[in-house]
């Protein structure tokens, strides 16, 4: 049985900020959409530049389709009460490639470890919810490399076929460059090939090639 290929998850449309106070203490989220660790270490340093005084600097990330890189920092809070409970509210929100950082200013009166892990929480939480999260679909690319002769047809084709045109030249080799979703990515070949050679797709398989169309995967950053 053929395992399905998730290709599609939530990430953030853009940065957010979320806020919870309670017995003088303040604590301030920032949740970003990040596509890396170097995204993470610039975020981080832009919110402590933001706030010079503050003390702690609670934070958590996920990266990724399975959300498979991530890390929860405690910042000098006692441990568990920080980043597991701000790497909680990504979870729960189904949110990955994305970084919240939680600021805290301290009020003077300690608000105990069930305290600050509803604190910290609770920012995580407001930045997500005032957020917006969007479907992020991991596709492939894909060269289709023709004669001036063929130019037409094979765009017509992959009109035909809902693919997403990229990328094009027309000048001395011309070609274009299609979107595949991952999910989808054997049927389609299998469809793209059966109507440029105007054949069934009964009758196409791993070897086929199409004569006068290249089509060649090419590496992305995903």
């Amino acid at each position: 049985m053929t395992k399905e290929i998730k290709d599609t998850y939530q990430i953030l449309s853009a940065s957010s900020e979320g806020e919870y106070k309670e017995k003088g203490s303040k604590f301030l989220a920032y949740a970003y959409p990040v596509r890396s660790v170097e995204d993470v270490e610039y975020y981080q340093a832009e919110v402590k530049d933001m706030h010079p005084k503050a003390r702690h600097f609670c934070y958590a990330y996920r990266i990724g389709i399975e959300g498979d890189i991530y890390r929860a920092n405690d910042d000098g809070e006692p441990s568990g009460t920080a980043g597991k409970p701000i790497h909680g509210q990504l979870l729960s929100h189904d949110v990955s490639d994305a970084l919240i950082v939680v600021v805290r200013y301290f009020g003077g009166t300690k608000l105990g470890a069930s305290g600050l892990i509803h604190a910290y929480k609770t920012a995580a939480h407001e930045a997500l919810e005032v957020g917006e999260l969007i479907n992020r679909v991991l596709s492939d690319i894909y060269r289709l490399t023709f004669d001036y002769g063929e130019m037409g047809h094979v765009i017509n084709v992959t009109k035909s076929l809902n693919l997403n045109i990229t990328n094009k030249t027309f000048e001395t080799i011309p070609f274009i460059e299609i979107e595949v979703p991952r999910s989808k990515i054997e049927q389609s070949l299998i469809d793209l090939k059966a109507k440029l050679l105007q054949i069934s797709t009964d009758q196409i398989d791993e070897e086929t090639t199409v004569p006068f169309c290249k089509i060649d995967k090419i590496e992305n950053d995903d």
